[in-house]
């Protein structure tokens, strides 16, 4: 199966989670799969077959060889708080985890990384019994990570960092 067909699939795979959700009021259940396919092509990311190594794929380009764990969330309602993501595998070996943030038609609109020891040293200083099970909202880790995609401008490179601190 070519690559024109996965992304029609995942097309397709996004109105069917929407409708789904529209039509019943829960979600699917599809949006980790759609934010690991979606991380993969936005960020260079070569996805892993195996993923009981703790991680969902491994770096190319400026991320080369980096471990990463892919999250993913739709939010359909940004007006309610509390939103969480997916647990974090904490006992595993990786090195970044980058949270997919989808809108209600499950398009990716934000994706922020953290790297594990930023990770690591929010979890510890956490008083939440969640946080020692890995787990953390959504709210906490855009505050922990760095913005490095958004549907706006794509990419956001350091050279891009640069020009917008400058405004």
């Amino acid at each position: 199966m070519g690559i024109y067909a996965v992304d029609k699939l995942m097309k397709e795979a996004r109105t069917l989670a929407a409708q789904y959700r529209k039509a019943t009021g829960k979600p699917l259940g599809i949006s980790s799969e759609i934010a690991e396919y979606d991380a993969a092509r936005l960020l260079n990311l070569e996805l892993c077959t195996d993923r009981s190594a703790g991680f969902d794929a491994i770096g190319a380009g400026e991320r080369e060889g980096r471990r990463v764990q892919i999250k993913g969330r739709a939010i359909f309602d940004e007006r309610k708080s509390g939103h969480r993501i997916g647990q974090l595998k904490c006992d595993k070996s990786w090195d970044s985890v980058v949270l997919v943030i989808m809108n209600s038609e499950y398009e990716p609109v934000e994706i922020y990384e953290a790297s594990r020891d930023v990770i690591d040293e929010a979890m510890a200083a956490s008083q939440s019994k969640r946080a020692n099970r890995g787990a953390m909202t959504v709210a906490k880790f855009k505050v922990i990570s760095e913005l490095v995609w958004c549907v706006e401008t794509g990419a956001i490179t350091d050279e891009v960092r640069d020009s917008h601190g400058d405004e």
